[in-house]
C-alpha cells in the first residue's frame, strides 16, 4: 500500500534524474515543504519570483539558454499565468514541466475550493496533459511528465495533491 504522504527527497531525486538545472518558483502552501530541502540542494538552482506569470518567461529564457528548468507554482498562480502559458508554453512548443500545487483538492470528499474545481477543466481547455503526484510512490510520474513534454514539445503538468509528511 502506498504511503499517504509526500516528502521532499524523492521529488528532488526525480528532478535530478531528469537533469533539472533550475526550479523557477513562488512557494505556496502546497509546495512550501520543499523549500528548505531545495535550498540545500546544490545541483539545482532556485529562482524565486514575485508573481507566477513571471515563471513562464524566466523558464523559457533558461530553456533557450540551454538549461532545463521546471516551474513550481500553485493552481491559483497557474490561472494567473494563463496568457504566459499560452504564449510561451503552447505557442512556442516549450517542453516545460509545471509542478502545480493543487490547492483545495481532496480525494476524501466534496471539494469546496473553487481553485481545485477549476484546475483540471482549465488544463483540459488548454490541452495540457497532467499527472497527479499524491504520495512518494507517485513521484515517478514526474519523469512521465518530462518524457511527454519532450516527446510532444509542449507543457505538461504535475498536480501536487498531497498530505505532506
Amino acid at each position: 500500500m502506498a504511503e499517504l504522504h509526500l516528502t521532499p527527497q524523492p521529488i528532488i531525486e526525480e528532478l535530478k534524474k531528469n537533469g533539472v538545472t533550475h526550479v523557477v518558483w513562488l512557494p505556496d502552501s502546497e509546495t512550501n515543504f520543499l523549500y528548505e530541502r531545495m535550498l540545500a540542494e546544490s545541483s539545482i538552482e532556485l529562482v524565486p519570483v514575485c508573481r507566477e506569470a513571471e515563471t513562464m518567461a524566466i523558464a523559457a529564457g533558461l530553456w533557450v539558454g540551454g538549461k532545463k528548468p521546471v516551474v513550481l507554482i500553485q493552481n491559483t498562480g497557474m490561472f494567473e499565468s494563463g496568457d504566459s502559458i499560452r504564449g510561451l508554453g503552447l505557442d512556442i512548443g516549450f517542453p516545460m514541466v509545471m509542478m502545480v500545487g493543487y490547492r483545495g483538492w481532496t480525494r476524501h470528499g466534496v471539494t469546496l475550493d473553487s481553485a481545485a474545481r477549476f484546475t483540471e477543466p482549465i488544463l483540459h481547455a488548454w490541452g495540457i496533459d497532467y499527472y497527479l503526484v499524491e504520495t512518494d510512490d507517485d513521484v515517478d510520474r514526474i519523469s512521465n511528465a518530462f518524457d511527454e513534454a519532450e516527446k510532444k514539445q509542449t507543457p505538461v503538468a504535475c498536480l501536487m495533491g498531497a498530505e505532506y509528511g
